[in-house]
């Protein structure tokens, strides 16, 4: 059973920092990219950054260059989107998504499996 379980998430003010976590399980990953997503209120799910599992190579977008890193620990089969100086508008609920699609790198949702609830992410102060 393929999971996708995400956590790390919380409130914090302008200029703070978190560390998301994505346990995966089920499926093996070797042929997969990882992507990080946040979806805010009345808004739709955007990709944020994504990390091909073969050979480690990373996708930003722009609005999080030199601000989120997506990185994976191999033994737990965990990956990380830590999230420096955040601001409101990366307020939302953040979800993790595994792609088998030659086209990952757009970090097009519809290209993404979600299994988890996401975790919300509120930046205020």
């Amino acid at each position: 059973q393929v999971q996708l379980v995400e956590s790390g998430g919380g409130s914090v003010q302008p200029g703070g920092s978190l560390k998301l976590s994505c346990a995966v399980s089920g499926f093996p990953l070797d042929n997969y990219a990882i992507g990080w997503f946040r979806q805010a209120p009345g808004k739709a799910r955007e990709g944020v950054a994504c990390l091909r599992i073969s050979d480690g190579d990373t996708v930003y977008v722009d609005s999080v260059k030199g601000r989120f890193t997506i990185s994976r620990d191999n033994a737990k089969n965990t990956f990380y989107l830590q999230m420096n100086d955040l601001t409101a508008l990366d307020t939302g609920v953040y979800y993790c998504g595994a792609s088998d699609s030659s086209s990952y790198y757009y970090l097009q949702s519809r290209l993404y499996y979600f299994g988890g609830q996401g975790t919300q992410v509120t930046v205020s102060s």
